[in-house]
């Protein structure tokens, strides 16, 4: 078997003389030190284990990854310091390197991308490495993950904007060629006996009607889904929900629904798209009315803090399940049986065009909470708490 540094330097000890020896010490103290330092230093997680599992060494970040002490963990099994790590699955054949993705819940969320690799010694007599532990490395893939997440969206938005394009355009030609038709029969209708005048004009009118309103929904459809600039200009938050419950009044009072405001005074003044939030407002609010059907209760509260206006939404449906909330905003994806499954979609590109972030928390029985957060425009920067910055670059 090859030999290494150590096995040499144990060979030559009787050889050594006492200084020497202290000299040695001293120069491998330094090498471990300065191995650690640099493996502190280094982002990605670092897990050195024995042929049984149990951890010989764990850097930094490994520590902050599983929210774990590294000497508090020295010795146990890794099985034992970090739940739901299947030792097993690591250990497999001692020449395979192992590749998997990892969600942690603990101590924070996060999505850790790992491969384990067999530390072999050197050959020993008979030709055949020895499996002396295993080396596991971790990398953060959170915001990577994420980022994929939100171009899938993207591309699936850009998607259905194009197909509602198409398909405003093949219903569009048809309509325009009932409209020119319903107008030369109502010019037609002069030369008609009076009695039957009157019943084919009303019949005429209502189709014209129609047709109006067909071609009414699809320039609303392709105006809530198609990418709109902006025409952002100062406005009261509070003022914008008081205007669209004072719009949907009707329904609010047909609904049989209580509306709940909770409004902050004082809020700072935002620059936003007023017409486009207030549909974004028009859409969570008639989603909700639809989830609750009679007799519910809205609740709205607005607040700030130092870098945004929040404002939240809450109804006492029925909730949405955990394996659906993930794919609420999904095209077409739909929980109600008369959904088109567009609603929460356009009000998240609405919210984003802003600068902003809409979050959902809900779970069945419980309602759905709809928190939409607008950046505030007289806050530019903000100071960091002590400590934040370095703790990240550590």
């Amino acid at each position: 078997m090859k030999r290494g540094f150590l096995d040499k330097l144990i060979d030559r000890l009787p050889l050594v003389q006492p200084g020497e020896v202290q000299n040695y010490l001293v120069e491998i103290a330094r090498e471990k030190g300065f191995l650690e330092t640099i493996f502190n230093a280094i982002l990605e997680g670092v897990i050195v284990t024995n042929p049984e599992g149990r951890i010989l060494y764990l850097n930094r970040a490994a520590c902050g990854f599983f929210g774990i002490e590294s000497d508090v963990s020295l010795g146990k099994p890794l099985a034992e310091v970090v739940r739901g790590i299947d030792w097993e699955t690591l250990s497999g054949p001692k020449a395979e390197i192992i590749s998997r993705d990892l969600e942690v819940f603990y101590p924070e969320n996060r999505l850790l991308n790992f491969y384990a690799v067999p530390l072999l010694s050197d050959e020993a007599d008979g030709g055949n490495p020895e499996a002396v532990g295993r080396a596991v490395i971790l990398r953060d893939i959170t915001q990577t993950h994420r980022d994929t997440q939100e171009t899938i969206e993207v591309e699936k938005f850009s998607a259905l904007t194009m197909l509602a394009a198409g398909v405003a355009h093949e219903i569009g030609n048809p309509l325009n060629s009932l409209n020119i038709h319903l107008q030369l029969m109502q010019r037609n209708l002069d030369k008609a006996p009076p009695k039957l005048r009157a019943k084919l004009e009303e019949s005429v009118l209502v189709a014209r009607s129609e047709v109006s309103r067909l071609d009414n929904i699809i320039t609303q459809f392709l105006r809530a889904i198609r990418p709109q600039s902006l025409n952002p200009e100062a406005a009261d938050i509070n003022c914008l929900v008081d205007e669209v419950f004072e719009f949907l009044h009707v329904e609010i009072q047909d609904r049989d629904v209580l509306v709940e405001k909770q409004l902050e005074q004082g809020l700072p003044l935002l620059q936003i798209d007023r017409d486009q939030i207030k549909q974004a407002f028009y859409n969570i609010c008639r989603n909700s009315f639809q989830a609750m059907n009679s007799g519910g209760i809205l609740r709205v509260i607005t607040s700030a803090d130092s870098t945004h206006v929040r404002i939240v939404f809450t109804d006492s449906g029925g909730g949405i399940s955990p394996e659906n909330i993930t794919r609420i905003f999904e095209p077409y994806f739909t929980t109600k049986s008369g959904g088109n499954g567009l609603g929460l979609l356009i009000v998240r590109r609405i919210i984003r065009a802003h600068g902003g972030e809409v979050i959902l928390e809900s779970s069945p029985g419980r309602g759905l909470t709809v928190t939409i957060l607008l950046p505030r425009v007289d806050r530019r920067v903000r100071f960091l708490e002590q400590g934040v910055t370095q703790s990240q670059n550590e």
